[in-house]
């Protein structure tokens, strides 16, 4: 099943309100969204960078809570966009274009690339 952005905000929508039963006023939702994305950087430097895993249980299961931990991330940024107006698909278009005109020569000249 292949899921667009925008079907991704009428499911998370869906959910919210059926389930969920209202969404977390827009503040809750951005410090939310602050701690997921903190488990997911913990996750990166010890699964990617030099920090070490406490014990060898957290280390095993790392790799498979990574995915949750990017998806939770996803999900609280689906509902801020659903909360305040945003078609986050719309957004990603526009975002992806000024990149492409502001960067169109920008990485290709970077020595540090290379």
């Amino acid at each position: 099943m292949s899921l667009t952005i925008k079907k991704a905000q009428q499911i998370v929508d869906e959910w919210i309100t059926t389930i969920g039963v209202r969404y977390y006023n827009e503040l809750t939702n951005t410090a939310i969204l602050t701690e997921e994305v903190g488990e997911v950087a913990r996750l990166m430097a010890r699964i990617y960078g030099e920090q070490s895993f406490k014990n060898k249980e957290q280390e095993r299961t790392a790799k498979t809570d990574l995915p949750d931990e990017m998806a939770d991330v996803l999900f609280v940024l689906i509902c801020l966009a659903n909360q305040t107006g945003i078609d986050l698909e719309e957004a990603l278009k526009k975002n992806l274009d000024k990149k492409t005109k502001r960067d169109a020569e920008r990485h290709a000249n970077n020595e540090k690339l290379k």
